[in-house]
């Protein structure tokens, strides 16, 4: 079992540093990139560079998601770390667990809302119901430290996966083709790919940030709260990106 985990563990991290990476490339240096070329240079450029780059970033997603399942599995819900004492699947726990792999259907039309366009909004709203999912994962589900902090990790990955190929993949197909052979695809869907980008962005920070919390057995917060941390790390993980962000948009070329 410990051997099978290794080789899951390899898997996870070398397919999430193809994700991860590609999907920052895309957002701190080559949105700046394009706005400095013009249409015929993206006409020459995109068809060739853009393919190549998505197809790393939606496997690297995938096999990112598959493999860290088969880690919650093995880890969580075979081995037994989800929970301090009591391993009964009582009710509360099952659909918590669930809500990982709902949790897309949950985001998605939020994500369509008018008001979720502003990402200030989307980011407060986005907070508050990451800490009401990690509350019912700690005091309603009862799940361990390590357990609630992976979890919420999965779910983030769950939403990002469902982003790559749900939403930008089928966009991006649209993008380069009316780019290539026109006509231009709609602004609104180009607006829309932007957006869950940038989404998967802001969530990958707190992301490998609870893959590596999993780690500790506990949070040094017992009499605050064991969530407490938690909400913080995503609160400080999201504002980290948009200092990213800003500083993206200042890195000049030669």
């Amino acid at each position: 079992m410990g051997f099978i985990q290794q080789i899951f563990r390899w898997a996870h991290i070398i397919a999430g540093i193809f994700w991860i990476g590609h999907l920052w490339f895309f957002n701190f240096v080559n949105t700046p990139f394009q706005g400095t070329i013009d249409a015929d240079t993206k006409k020459k450029t995109n068809p060739e560079l853009l393919p190549r780059a998505l197809f790393w970033f939606r496997w690297g997603a995938a096999w990112t998601w598959v493999t860290g399942v088969f880690l919650l599995a093995l880890i969580f819900w075979h081995g037994g770390a989800l929970f301090d004492a009591d391993q009964s699947w009582t009710l509360p726990r099952i659909v918590m667990v669930l809500l990982v792999f709902v949790a897309p259907f949950i985001y998605d039309p939020i994500a369509k809302m008018e008001w979720a366009k502003n990402g200030q909004s989307m980011f407060i709203v986005g907070l508050i119901l990451t800490a009401i999912v990690v509350l019912l994962m700690d005091y309603w589900a009862h799940f361990s430290y390590r357990g609630f902090n992976i979890h919420v990790g999965a779910m983030f990955g769950t939403i990002m996966a469902y982003n790559v190929w749900f939403r930008i993949w089928p966009a991006q197909q649209k993008i380069i083709t009316g780019l290539k052979q026109g006509p231009p695809a709609d602004a609104a869907l180009v607006a829309m790919a932007g957006q869950r980008s940038r989404h998967n962005t802001f969530m990958s920070v707190p992301l490998v940030w609870m893959m590596i919390n999993q780690h500790t057995a506990d949070s040094g917060f017992a009499s605050y709260g064991d969530w407490v941390p938690l909400v913080v790390a995503v609160a400080i993980g999201w504002w980290f990106v948009t200092m990213f962000y800003r500083q993206a948009a200042k890195v000049p070329g030669f």
